[in-house]
């Protein structure tokens, strides 16, 4: 079938990408589900920073890519075998579609899925290469095996998850990332518990996501860190029992806590960010890494204070989520109005605006833009 999908054909750093204008709406050719797949008709795409970061080169991913891993739809068709959704599910589309047999599954961590990490990093498919072309019949590669910047895409099974179809879909979408990775790396990654002290890091989609997750389990305090004050305002009414900008937080949290925090949650994808992050726990504290920080980047952090301090750093990819068992729950929070992520959304728009919004992202200025594939 022909679609509409937003297409990158080569990185760039040229701001305002308003007038760089690095995705292109494209005519294209998808081919129908194969086994195992789903044809889904995208109904609402968020834009995030892993979206940013494959336009600016920061993730280097093969080219040409059809964008965007955050969505949500309702399923058109089924490939052979699918035999547990039904057509017109609503469905959260998620960006490891995790095999369910290799050793890292088998072990309960779907996020380190080995064959979804390779067909991720190829820009293919779980169950096969890509599905997509142009219209000189050349191979455009898919993103995360999602490509949800678009008015249909094709995915993977394990890539979908049945969603209430009470749920408005512009809500609905940001449970397929920004829920998942920063309430899952408070849930999961962290296990954080009633009355430890936490401190949030960068305060987009997932860092507000982390400070709503911290709310949830009944943490304290929880500390919301970010240079832009609009950011910051939102995360206290959000569950933050204070908020500071990065340039008075270190002495901030330590006056706060007595000593610095019990868990520290790095959300901005900057070596000097997770520095600090981890300056800010105390003795015994554990640090967490979210973001994504381009690979040839370091950090240089204090030898002895793991095993002299039993400090501890982790990373958590997707919330150390399994999306299947969390999305549900994330959504029954919501509908029990415990977890409000609708505020995190900055606005909605076009997908004809996806420049635009990548230009706002860039800025800081958004939390979560949502695009709607067809206005």
């Amino acid at each position: 079938m022909k679609t509409i999908a937003a297409v990158l054909r080569s990185i760039t750093d040229k701001r305002p990408y308003s007038s760089s204008t690095p995705m292109q709406l494209e005519e294209v050719e998808l081919a129908g589900p194969r086994a195992g797949e789903l044809l889904v008709r995208i109904e609402a795409a968020c834009v995030c920073h892993s979206d940013l970061s494959v336009v600016d080169g920061t993730r280097v991913r093969p080219l040409p890519m059809a964008l965007g891993h955050e969505a949500v739809g309702i399923v058109e068709e089924l490939g052979v075998g699918v035999r547990d959704v039904q057509l017109g599910d609503h469905v959260v589309l998620t960006f490891v579609p995790s095999c369910g047999l290799c050793a890292e599954c088998a072990a309960g961590r779907p996020t380190m899925c080995v064959p979804a990490a390779a067909a991720n990093g190829s820009g293919c498919l779980l169950h096969g290469p890509s599905l997509l072309t142009d219209h000189a019949g050349k191979c455009i590669h898919h993103h995360l095996g999602v490509s949800a910047f678009a008015h249909h895409a094709v995915v993977a099974r394990e890539s979908a998850v049945v969603i209430p179809k009470d749920i408005p879909l512009t809500t609905a979408a940001l449970f397929g990332c920004a829920v998942l990775t920063g309430a899952g790396a408070v849930l999961n990654t962290a296990n954080v518990r009633p009355g430890q002290s936490v401190a949030v890091l960068g305060l987009g989609g997932v860092g507000l996501a982390a400070v709503m997750g911290a709310a949830l389990v009944g943490a304290h305090p929880i500390i919301a860190i970010d240079p832009v004050a609009a950011k910051r305002k939102l995360a206290l009414e959000l569950g933050a029992t204070a908020a500071f900008a990065p340039d008075e937080a270190t002495t901030a949290v330590r006056d706060l806590t007595g000593g610095g925090v019990d868990v520290a949650f790095e959300a901005a994808g900057a070596p000097a960010v997770l520095e600090a992050a981890f300056a800010m726990t105390k003795r015994g504290g554990t640090t967490v890494a979210m973001g994504l920080p381009h690979p040839s980047k370091k950090i240089t952090l204090p030898a002895l204070a793991f095993a002299g301090e039993g400090r501890t750093l982790i990373g958590s990819y997707m919330g150390s989520s399994a999306p299947q068992r969390d999305i549900p729950r994330y959504a029954a929070l919501w509908k029990a109005g415990r977890l409000p992520l609708e505020r995190l959304q900055s606005s909605i728009m076009p997908l004809t605006s996806i420049n635009e919004a990548f230009e706002t992202l860039a800025s800081g200025a958004a939390i979560r833009q949502v695009l709607l594939p067809r206005g």
